[in-house]
């Protein structure tokens, strides 16, 4: 983390113009929703500027799904109140909703003449495909610090599969069973780590010649 991070309980306005004008960059280039903001976002806060570090960053995304409202907005408030607290929740709030705010009403007023443009339609048909790259990116390097044992790896498989057979699944429920597997799987072990003695290593015996040496030296 950057030494001159400001506390929560001290504004420094040089810092949030620096979260306003950086998520105000991040929200015109990000194509496909929220989780194609991902590995902007990460390459922005986590490398670029060393504002928060990558589990924490993985944490905002988890929180930012399981709740109300765009993923995109959510976990750039999220990020903003991490850096800054409330000053900086506001400051990325209005710099990720302004560029897009803006550009929704430009294209809501030029939609019919542009609509059934043939090189506007080829634009996006090769867009589509980079936002499905950008996804499939962003979930690998979550893979990297989420399934760092069997267990979540397990979880993983689990509802990965349950979510490609069952379309309709709901995602909110898919969130609260994996939030409710991994406190039950803490539990568990804490519980198995408490009835189990942990075995104490007897002390070796001292070789002969040792015993001899330490008699002649008396």
């Amino acid at each position: 983390m950057k030494k001159d991070k400001i506390k929560k309980d001290k504004l420094n306005y040089k810092l949030l113009y620096e979260i306003f004008i950086t998520f105000f960059m991040i929200s015109p280039i990000t194509f496909g929703g929220g989780f194609a903001m991902i590995p902007i976002m990460e390459d922005e806060m986590v490398h670029k500027r060393k504002w928060i570090d990558k589990e924490k960053l993985v944490d905002i995304f988890a929180v930012s799904q399981s709740i109300p409202g765009a993923i995109a907005v959510n976990s750039a408030t999220f990020m903003g109140y991490q850096i800054a607290g409330i000053p900086g929740a506001l400051a990325a709030l209005v710099g990720i909703v302004l560029p897009t705010f803006a550009i929704i009403l430009v294209l809501g007023v030029l939609l019919a003449s542009f609509q059934s443009n043939i090189h506007v339609q080829a634009a996006l048909q090769g867009i589509r495909p980079v936002v499905v790259a950008l996804i499939a990116s962003a979930a690998y390097k979550m893979s990297k610090v989420s399934l760092v044992d069997i267990t979540s790896s397990a979880i993983f498989g689990i509802f990965i599969l349950s979510l490609l057979l069952f379309k309709n699944l709901n995602l909110i429920f898919v969130i609260f069973m994996g939030a409710f597997i991994g406190i039950m799987i803490r539990k568990i072990s804490k519980v198995v780590k408490q009835t189990i003695p942990v075995p104490v290593p007897e002390s070796l015996p001292v070789p002969q010649t040792q015993k001899k040496v330490s008699g002649e030296k008396s």
